[in-house]
């Protein structure tokens, strides 16, 4: 399977925030970082979270109210002009697995929004549980698929494997990298599925694929499963064009098919610091393209959080009825 990408058009949809919303943002934010005990994976300061989020501005909670009830045909909620300043910010981080444990404003900002749109959880299994996870360049991970790599990253639903992955992945964006060009390249079965004969769409509706989860993950044997399921005119995508396996010649060539509609219809994000993208993981897929870091603490820095929006399916993988999914 080839991992060619066009160069497609920069998405420019979402809502901006005028000034006086980005200081009431940031004056919530100020609140929650300084809420004890200022730990981010700590039952008291996440209450404290869901709460504030009740205050975020008017505009806001009414974008994402709709967005919760309609994706739109991309699966994006983006939101700009949210509070970020280099000044707050350290080099960086360049050690696998980072992730954001303390309090700080950046963080602040992204759990409010976050919690405004649903239920903020983890995996236990990924980035020790952490519910706010750092997405960076890792030196010698270069060429990895993952959040760590800075090679060209494979299309894909985020945790595509899992039983419970998330219904949206949230990315904001702290610092860009050198040359203000790595993307996001996002896509939605929304668009792609008029590209698809019928007859493509009936192999992709049926349990012929099998999706690898990464080693921390494995836990037996990985179940068949369909790539498109649901209302065959809106249906929801589970893939990972790197780790989904056709187990025939028909199924593998309807997964290129499908691959191919992605990219045809796919668009890159460009996230500039103070800039925030919600992707809906059940109708859009996402990749990254490829950048050079230069590990000179000043290299691409997104925050990343995973949203459920019914946190009672999961109950029984959470113990104690915490964030993290076993």
């Amino acid at each position: 399977m080839t991992t060619t990408m066009p160069a497609p058009v920069t998405a420019t949809e979402g809502l901006t925030l005028t000034d006086a919303e980005r200081h009431e943002v940031e004056e919530l934010a100020r609140v929650l970082s300084g809420t004890a005990p200022g730990l981010v994976d700590e039952h008291r300061w996440r209450e404290a979270a869901r709460a504030l989020a009740c205050r975020l501005p008017l505009r806001i909670r009414e974008e994402i109210r709709r967005y919760r009830h309609d994706p739109g045909p991309d699966g994006l909620l983006v939101l700009r002009n949210l509070p970020m300043d280099e000044a707050w910010l350290p080099e960086t981080p360049a050690t696998a697995g980072s992730v954001e444990r303390q309090a700080t404003l950046p963080a602040s900002v992204m759990s409010l929004i976050s919690n405004e749109l649903g239920e903020v959880v983890a995996y236990r299994a990924e980035k020790s549980g952490a519910l706010m996870q750092n997405v960076v360049p890792i030196p010698g991970m270069e060429e990895s698929q993952s959040n760590a790599g800075s090679t060209l990253l494979e299309l894909h639903v985020e945790n595509a494997f899992h039983p419970y992955r998330p219904d949206f992945v949230g990315l904001f964006c702290l610092r860009e990298d050198h040359t203000g060009t790595a993307g996001t390249f996002v896509s939605s079965i929304r668009r792609a599925v008029a590209l698809l004969a019928v007859d493509v769409r009936r192999v992709l509706e049926a349990p012929r694929f099998v999706t690898q989860p990464p080693p921390s993950f494995q836990s037996g044997e990985a179940p068949r499963h369909p790539v498109l399921a649901g209302d065959p005119q809106d249906p929801n995508v589970q893939v990972d064009f790197h780790a989904t396996t056709p187990l025939d010649a028909e199924a593998a060539e309807a997964l290129e098919l499908l691959r191919s509609a992605f990219l045809e219809v796919a668009a890159r994000l460009v996230l500039r610091p103070g800039e925030l993208v919600f992707l809906d993981n059940r109708v859009a897929v996402h990749g990254r393209t490829s950048f050079q870091p230069r590990y000179d603490g000043r290299d691409r820095w997104l925050h990343r959080t995973f949203v459920h929006l019914d946190n009672r399916r999961s109950t029984g993988h959470r113990p104690g009825g915490g964030a993290v999914l076993l």
